[in-house]
């Protein structure tokens, strides 16, 4: 067994997994805490680096290409400070990290553990029901269906729509960037209809605006991740969608039919929708154009 502890966390490689840790210190990101443990198994790795330095140094897990729906959905843009798959390494304890590097490489090499893109997420990603709230909004997901609450300072045409709800077999992918400096981020739930360039996230009733904190927008890559692990793999997508689309296609009866569910419930509350933005854009509260774009929001959401 082969281990690590510092001030960001703990690496213990045991032969086949390598667990990580967080560390309780206040220095570790909200992200790293609020993920809490991942074990990685080998056959995921792609490889391992120890980054020595003359004051810290750093540990780094690379894993192979979809393997892990976290660093698919996050594309490899979380912030240093929030990258579970890196350890800052004390000068003091170099030899003990390029110990535990090299344990790691030996292993992948006696496994013959495969460096091409992996065929199935090896890596469960975060639990659900997961729930964060953002700068625009709250976000969770149960495991089935996402929804988004919107925030007093979301922009009036998401908060005209109401609450968003998506269906995990609607979605076609999840996009996420985070804010960076004066640029803000997005979490974008990209639909069958909806896959077209859209609006402007901080429009778009499909996305929530990340124009907060980093410290707590960054945790929305957790529902980014969460929901991505439910969603085809990337080498089968394009047969996931496939069949998706020809599930939804009509099919001839055979037997006794199951009668469709009533669709009443969902026609009432798109009547009470269209009727409150009407309301809105007669007392001046949406102009047209945004009347026009709140009303075909409402639509695509029924």
């Amino acid at each position: 067994m082969a281990e690590i502890v510092q001030r960001e966390g703990a690496w213990v490689f045991d032969g086949t997994t390598v667990r990580i840790t967080p560390g309780l210190h206040r220095s570790v990101s909200v992200f790293r805490q609020t993920y809490g443990e991942i074990t990685v198994p080998l056959e995921a790795v792609s490889s391992v680096v120890h980054e020595p330095d003359r004051k810290r140094g750093r540990l780094r897990l690379r894993l192979r290409e979809g393997a892990d729906p976290l660093l698919q959905a996050t594309g490899g843009r979380l912030p240093d400070a929030a990258d579970p798959y890196r350890l800052a390494v004390d000068a003091d304890r170099a030899v003990v990290a390029e110990y535990v590097a090299e344990e790691i490489r030996r292993a992948l090499l006696l496994d013959r553990i495969p460096t091409e893109p992996a065929r199935r997420y090896l890596l469960p990603g975060p639990p659900v029901p997961v729930s964060v709230r953002s700068s625009d909004g709250t976000v969770s997901f149960d495991g089935t269906r996402v929804r988004i609450d919107w925030s007093e300072t979301s922009d009036r045409i998401k908060r005209a729509t109401g609450p968003r709800i998506v269906e995990v077999g609607d979605l076609v992918r999840v996009d996420w960037l985070p804010g960076s400096g004066a640029q803000d981020g997005f979490l974008r739930f990209v639909t069958r209809e909806t896959a077209h360039p859209g609006p402007p996230p901080e429009k778009d009733p499909f996305a929530l605006d990340l124009w907060g904190g980093t410290r707590r927008d960054v945790l929305t890559a957790l529902v980014a991740a969460a929901v991505t692990a439910r969603l085809p793999h990337p080498s089968a997508r394009t047969a996931g969608e496939t069949a998706r689309l020809a599930d939804a296609r009509p099919r001839p009866a055979t037997g006794t039919a199951t009668p469709p569910p009533s669709r009443t419930g969902h026609h009432d509350v798109l009547l009470r929708r269209l009727r409150e933005l009407g309301a809105l854009r007669r007392d001046g509260v949406l102009t047209d154009e945004e009347f026009a774009r709140a009303k075909a929001a409402v639509l695509r959401g029924f």
